[in-house]
């Protein structure tokens, strides 16, 4: 991996009384070796890609301590890998991004849950719910309940989430139940300190080995018959037992001001909402500014299974609760009621009814919840200043809007150089000489083509799912159908769920595989046909942007062929009028079955990684340096912008025409520009305006290179009109 964590690995070393200071997932990742784990696995996804990273790369330093360290290929292998605790007492702990990531390993997590371990298990999922989400809006929640899985939601503070980490793994060995720490958004990174603890190592490990495998025993088998007994122990055993620890060692936590003056009412809150909880009470004047609340809060840190004793005793003789529950449906809700109408407990209970039934619960929902809450209940609070305060901010919002009238949409696009733009380039081009087609997206930087200027895709259905969903369709259409995938996508799921099967079945299809060498979407993290140091090393000085480190590893150009891909090409993906000619033939060729187009572009990130060092050190010593820009010659440029609705370059925009009688504005190229030579290459291959213009910038330039030039300027200077 090309992103450096070298200060982060230092963090993970820290002994006993040492301060630690960082984000929230660096605090996670050394939490995990506080607590003695065994193995840790996962697949890369925000928020949570900075622990799997980071143990990576620390690998050398885990392994002074007998960890082993495994980046899995999807969630489903993570998620598996904690069949090492069913028979052993080995701490294990996985991670990636939820809803989607768990939905990938569900399978492994029902056959895991239905045994039960032995070693603590902890399953770290970025929770990626909300405003800033990437991925559909569900809730892991569902999962925790139907699976018998405990499910953690810190307080995210840095000592408690640490906490949370080492009860975490004691609670799943204590009950037998795999645990979910589920991890919002803010939690992954929030920054504060935690006085740290010496590492543990695993009193089993890499450096310490199991003499003998475990004696057989049917009962650890997610297997009929003993599936039916599973099911009773976890009613009968362990939740019971993940209740009494959760209980014994207070991992839920109670808030209050001393001499609280509304005792008499009570709120219920998911760990991770509780900071947003205490904002919003202050604009009520119902928190003071060290959090202390007029309101007794029963922080719930473990979201399931919740403790009936605790519950009740914190509803019962109170005149209100209100629950307090991100997201839909409310399972803490309808839990506690039940748990209430059991206890014959009549306490009124709010929760949905006054706040949002989906969506974010921010400061600002919060407050209009509590201002309901406290209508209700609290009839002779003044509520005028937290009133004050939302009319404020939808006055703001008003005067924004009436200032500037309605925003542009600022959609996300590609970085600049991407190597997957003049794809969807090509294949708008395509389109115009064959026809719409139908063109399945997939999840990864190429789903960014779903925005303008390309607005390419009509579904997205799953990592590497796109050549699998577009099955049902194709057959359908009277146009063949495209498959879009990464390579990332090719590896994680789409070999087996869409190669495999459109081989097996004899479809009729295309699929494009984006060749960038990387998991470029989560962090551009090496994946199997990613190209080795000495490749990298061998092209860190290469100026010439076409010059593609993807042909140095044939992995998947390999497994397509011993599969039995008959009809494949591979084309570089900066030459768009080549991927334009060979997107028609395979969308228009005779040959029936699967038609594989290989775009072979490395990712631009990573290219920059390594050139812009490579640049500054010569630059620093003086050496010659020769980089290529790209430019737009006003007096030639026509006017109808065709090369930005082509491209969407970030660096190709509009700037006024500098001739008065022409009243349209003119392309221009801005700073920022890597000199991908895009623009040219589709000027050329949609035969616009031959307006743009290649030159190559020199630094430290030769001394015959300066006689030249200045030849040049002397001899243009004669010829331009004073």
């Amino acid at each position: 991996m090309e992103v450096q964590f070298t200060e982060e690995i230092e963090q993970l070393r820290l002994g006993d009384g040492a301060l630690f200071h960082g984000e929230g997932i660096l605090a996670i990742t050394k939490a995990l070796l506080q607590s003695g784990v065994a193995y840790v696995g996962g697949y890369q996804g925000a928020p949570v890609s900075h622990l799997l990273d980071v143990m990576v790369q620390a690998r050398p330093y885990l392994d002074t301590l007998g960890v082993h360290v495994e980046a899995c290929s999807n969630e489903a292998s993570a998620a598996a890998m904690l069949g090492a605790s069913l028979h052993y007492p080995l701490r294990g702990a996985v991670t990636w991004k939820s809803i989607v990531g768990t939905n990938v390993a569900a399978d492994a997590l029902s056959n895991l849950a239905s045994p039960g371990v032995l070693g603590g298990t902890l399953i770290i999922v970025g929770e990626d719910y909300g405003e800033g989400a990437s991925v559909i809006q569900e809730r892991t929640h569902a999962y925790a309940a139907k699976s018998t899985l405990a499910l953690i939601d810190p307080r995210p503070d840095l000592a408690n989430m640490v906490r949370l980490v080492e009860h975490g793994f004691a609670l799943s060995e204590a009950s037998h139940m795999p645990a979910i720490l589920e991890l919002r958004i803010r939690a992954c990174h929030v920054r504060g300190t935690f006085t740290a603890k010496d590492n543990v190592a695993p009193t089993r490990g890499t450096h310490h080995l199991i003499d003998e495998p475990a004696a057989f025993d049917y009962m650890r088998l997610a297997h009929p018959p003993v599936t039916f007994r599973h099911e009773k122990l976890k009613i009968e055993q362990r939740i019971p037992a993940a209740q009494a620890y959760i209980a014994a060692h207070g991992l839920n936590e109670r808030f209050a001001a001393e001499g609280a003056r509304h005792a008499d009412l009570g709120l219920v809150v998911q760990g991770g909402l509780y900071p947003a909880l205490v904002r919003a009470l202050q604009l009520l004047g119902l928190a003071d500014a060290f959090g202390d609340s007029q309101i007794p809060i029963h922080v719930l840190n473990v979201t399931y299974p919740l403790v009936p004793s605790e519950m009740t005793d914190f509803c019962a003789g109170r005149r209100a609760v209100l629950v307090l529950e991100e997201g839909n449906p409310e399972y803490i809700e309808k839990d506690l009621a039940q748990l209430l109408r059991r206890a014959d407990l009549h306490t009124p209970l709010h929760g949905k009814d006054l706040l949002p039934a989906a969506g974010e619960y921010t400061v600002e929902v919060i407050a209009q919840g509590l201002l309901a809450f406290s209508e209700r209940h609290l009839p002779a609070l003044d509520i005028s200043a937290a009133r004050a305060w939302l009319a404020g901010n939808a006055r703001r919002r008003a005067d924004v809007a009436k200032a500037l009238g309605p925003l542009p949409a600022r959609p996300p696009g590609f970085c600049v150089g991407c190597p997957e733009r003049p794809v969807f380039a090509a294949l708008k081009l395509a389109q115009q000489n064959v026809g719409p087609v139908h063109i399945a997206a997939d999840i990864g930087c190429h789903a960014l083509a779903t925005f303008e200027p390309f607005s390419s895709g009509h579904s997205i259905l799953g990592y590497g799912m796109s050549l699998a969903s577009r099955a049902g369709v194709s057959p359908m259409m009277q146009r063949r159908a495209l498959a879009i995938m990464g390579d990332g996508g090719f590896w994680h799921n789409g070999l087996l769920t869409g190669v495999q099967a459109a081989l097996f079945n004899g479809d009729d299809a295309v699929l494009v595989i984006m060749k960038n060498g990387y998991t470029s979407a989560t962090g551009t993290q090496d994946i199997l046909n990613t190209p080795d140091d000495e490749a990298k090393a061998e092209a860190a000085a290469q100026a010439n942007l076409h010059q593609s480190l993807a042909h140095k590893n044939q992995t998947i150009e390999d497994t397509l062929k011993g599969m039995g891909v008959p009809w494949m090409r591979v084309v570089h993906t900066y030459e768009v009028d080549a991927m334009r000619r060979t997107l028609q033939e395979a969308l228009t060729t005779d040959f029936s079955g699967l038609k594989v187009v290989i775009a072979e572009g490395e990712c631009q990130l990573e290219r920059q990684r390594r050139v812009k060092p490579w640049t500054a050190a010569r630059l620093k010593r003086g050496a010659r340096v020769e980089r290529v820009k790209y430019g737009v010659d006003e007096d030639v440029c026509t006017g109808d912008h065709a090369c930005i609705r082509l491209s969407g370059c970030p660096t190709l925009t509009l700037k006024d025409n500098p001739d008065p009688l022409r009243e349209d504005p003119v392309a221009t190229v801005i700073d920022g520009c890597v000199g991908c030579g895009l623009c040219g290459a589709n000027a050329h291959a949609a035969t616009l305006c031959p307006s743009f213009y290649r030159a190559e910038v020199i630094q430290n330039p030769r001394w015959h290179e300066r006689l030249r030039a200045g030849l040049r300027a002397r001899l243009t200077g004669w010829l331009r009109p004073n």
